[in-house]
């Protein structure tokens, strides 16, 4: 199999949210706050500044939370979204 084809299977996958572009991720579906803020905020010790951590949870506190945490740690919501009750969060890490 060629590279290019290689390539159109990732972008087939990506297309379908079956793959995420991020650098790191963290799972934290079924817990509720502040446990999601708790969990990426230790998480974050581990990522290197500029790379991107991305959170899945279903608590719908945790947008306000996310955004709420963003803005007091400098760390940047790149985006977030909500598909099936399941909430994910992209957060770059501040330098």
């Amino acid at each position: 199999m060629s590279i290019f084809e290689y390539t159109n299977i990732i972008k087939i996958y990506a297309s379908k949210g079956q793959i995420s572009m991020s650098d790191h991720f963290l799972d934290t579906k079924g817990m509720n706050c502040p446990i999601p803020i708790l969990k990426a905020k230790k998480a974050l010790v581990d990522v290197p500044a500029g790379e991107v951590l991305e959170i899945h949870a279903t608590d719908p506190g945790a947008v306000a939370d996310f955004e709420a945490f963003c803005r007091q740690t400098g760390n940047e919501l790149v985006e977030w979204s909500e598909e099936d009750a399941i909430y994910k969060f992209q957060i770059k890490k501040a330098a």
